[in-house]
């Protein structure tokens, strides 16, 4: 089993109702399964559910995207096949509109900017390739930034997600000269303490699959953590 400070506990969960479960995930928790074998969030919901609801049988959960592990911030999942397929084609449609918050150094950049680049995945080194221009094999990359609070040292911005590519706003920011603190991967001087990087999924905007409804749902910064707070 993994430390326990990865596992999963019910405050994390910031919606939920028959179809969906929405919920805020701290820095180094693993969205699903990957190559290091580590217990994934999907398995420890599912326990999670299982206990609370006592359901005999197997738990329906299936994850719908997908956050870096050292990010924090929302995740949906869908409890039901029907929310599943129906999430699953808004993603696919840029129909689900994902804001994140990124702390970086307190670098010039433009105040506002839309950023459009060529990203490239390696799989050995786990690493996005930036390029400016339409490359072979590199999927276009857009995202929209906003500097909304400037601290002593740092400067938050706000992120609007075009398109979703592998480690878009890390290779993106990073391009652009102000990595995300903590970020070692993308140019980040130092790591930071819980190896996690400041970059948070702060805010989903999204028509309920189910009942229609207009959905809109924050997350609030992590906890036990001075920059965020400051940020908040």
């Amino acid at each position: 089993m993994t430390r326990h400070h990865k596992n999963f506990d019910a405050s994390q969960i910031v919606f939920e109702d028959n179809h969906l479960l929405i919920i805020n995930k701290k820095a180094g928790q693993l969205v699903q399964g990957d190559k290091t074998g580590d217990v994934s969030l999907l398995d420890f919901i599912k326990d999670f559910i299982k206990e609370r609801d006592q359901k005999p049988g197997n738990v329906f959960l299936g994850l719908v995207h997908r956050i870096d592990r050292p990010t924090s911030g929302l995740v949906i999942y869908a409890k039901t096949s029907k929310a599943l397929t129906r999430l699953t084609v808004m993603v696919k449609n840029r129909e689900i509109r994902k804001i994140y918050w990124a702390v970086v150094a307190k670098e010039m950049i433009p105040q506002q900017g839309r950023l459009i680049h060529y990203l490239q995945k390696n799989e050995k080194t786990n690493k996005a390739t930036v390029f400016t221009k339409p490359t072979e094999k590199a999927k276009e990359a857009i995202l929209n930034y906003e500097i909304i609070k400037v601290l002593d040292n740092f400067q938050l911005l706000e992120v609007d997600l075009e398109t979703g590519r592998h480690h878009q706003i890390r290779a993106q920011l990073s391009r652009l000269g102000v990595p995300v603190k903590g970020d070692l991967k993308y140019g980040s001087p130092r790591s930071n303490p819980d190896g996690g990087i400041h970059l948070h999924a702060r805010r989903l905007e999204f028509v309920h699959p189910v009942t229609k409804e207009s959905m809109v749902i924050t997350a609030p910064v992590p906890a036990r953590d001075a920059l965020w707070a400051a940020c908040e």
